[in-house]
């Protein structure tokens, strides 16, 4: 069954388009990748599906009723107070509804058999809807998110939300849309704030769920696990292909290889039929050269094929070569508010290595390199960079990029 379907849209700002000429058709179960270099319309094209944008020509049609859950860079938790309410998110209700059964049952066991039918009837239509609305089942998905995307699922019931860094609350907005009862689910980033292992978790969610998935996502190994559909937006326009990631890269070139072979073949033919006619334009075959030009000027051009995206070139430049000896560490206790993250870490680096810190989430990682680069002591050891090594720190939260 068609569930979403947009055909020849585009969409322009002003004097600049964005895109156009773009059609697809996105069916149920289907797990969609939209690809393609920042800017190129990607998330333009999610408030197209979800209709918060409408396009300048084309056509946008989704299936009556359909359901969907947008998952963006900022996240409103409503009014929830605590980690275990935000991940629930749309069963709110439900919860106030479970709340509300608790004090009419308490209310009935301290009256007894003086209840009133009122009082009965009441309890009677709420348990019912609570039932029929899936009261008894929501909770344990809700767990089942939360524990899979890294939280402590009995913790979140009175955890805070207010306690939650940037990252934690990426991780939970994630879980608030997977959680979610919609048909289909519009993941922008979604292995954003995630580790390796939760990042797993997800893939094995996404790869079981019966819902459609449309993601934008520039994770090659989560998008070779996940996806079955590709649309590749390039050229002021998109593609799309059948197949999962891999089927992809190499349909395109196949599709770039053959645009490639058929423009150079026009070359060809259009500069042969140039060179006829300069040759017998004014010659005894005037007349064929005439009608000749008159049939290549009705000859529609092809486009040059599409080539690569152009590739960030990056070079990074030693002042001063330090010693061989990077990094050094002996003992070293990194703790943040009591909470100790690496115990009597001992390692040196060597000049050329190539090292990556890898663990969960809140493990320490970052803390370790702020350590290193000299933003923080650390509780105990000795952890410094060797002689003449001058460090150049990238931060998570971009800090040190100008405003």
């Amino acid at each position: 069954m068609t569930q979403i379907a947009l055909s020849s849209v585009g969409v322009e700002f002003g004097a600049s388009r964005i895109f156009k000429d773009i059609t697809v058709t996105i069916g149920e179960g289907d797990r969609w990748a939209f690809l393609g270099r920042n800017g190129s319309g990607k998330t333009t094209l999610f408030r197209l599906i979800t209709g918060t944008q409408q396009p300048t020509e084309g056509i946008v049609t989704r299936h009556p009723g359909l359901r969907m859950a947008l998952l963006e860079q900022h996240r409103d938790f409503g009014g929830a107070t605590t980690v275990w309410e935000a991940g629930a998110g749309e069963f709110a209700d439900l919860l106030k509804l479970e709340h509300s059964l608790a004090e009419q049952a308490n209310a009935l066991a301290v009256v007894g058999e003086a209840a009133t039918p009122q009082m009965l009837a009441r309890y009677d239509k709420d348990l019912e809807r609570f039932d029929h609305e899936g009261g008894y089942t929501f909770p344990p998905r809700v767990d089942a998110v939360l524990q899979g995307l890294g939280f402590d699922a009995e913790k979140a019931r009175t955890q805070p939300l207010a306690q939650l860094s940037g990252g934690e609350r990426g991780r939970l907005g994630l879980a608030r849309q997977l959680v979610s009862a919609a048909d289909v689910l519009l993941l922008d980033e979604p292995t954003n704030h995630l580790d390796l292992e939760t990042t797993k978790w997800l893939e094995d969610y996404l790869k079981a769920t019966q819902k459609t998935i449309i993601l934008i996502s520039h994770d090659r190994a989560f998008l070779a696990s996940v996806v079955d559909h590709v649309l590749h937006l390039e050229g002021g326009t998109a593609f799309a292909y059948t197949g999962g990631y891999e089927a992809f890269v190499q349909q395109r070139e196949e599709r770039r290889l053959s645009q490639q072979r058929s423009h150079d073949k026009q070359k060809r033919v259009i500069a042969n039929e140039e060179d006829y006619i300069r040759r017998n334009l004014a010659g005894q075959n005037t007349k064929q050269a005439k009608g000749r030009r008159k049939k290549l000027a009705r000859m529609a051009r092809l486009s040059s094929p599409i080539g690569e995206d152009a590739a960030m070139a990056l070079r990074l430049d030693v002042g001063e070569r330090g010693g061989d000896q990077v990094a050094v560490a002996r003992g070293v206790t990194i703790a943040v508010e009591r909470r100790t993250l690496v115990s009597d870490f001992t390692a040196t680096i060597q000049r050329g290595e190539i090292v990556g810190f890898i663990g969960p989430n809140g493990s320490g990682k970052s803390t370790l390199l702020r350590t290193l680069a000299g933003d923080r002591d650390a509780e105990s050891g000795e952890l410094r960079l060797g002689g003449s090594v001058t460090p150049s720190y990238y931060r998570q939260d971009m800090a040190q990029v100008p405003t």
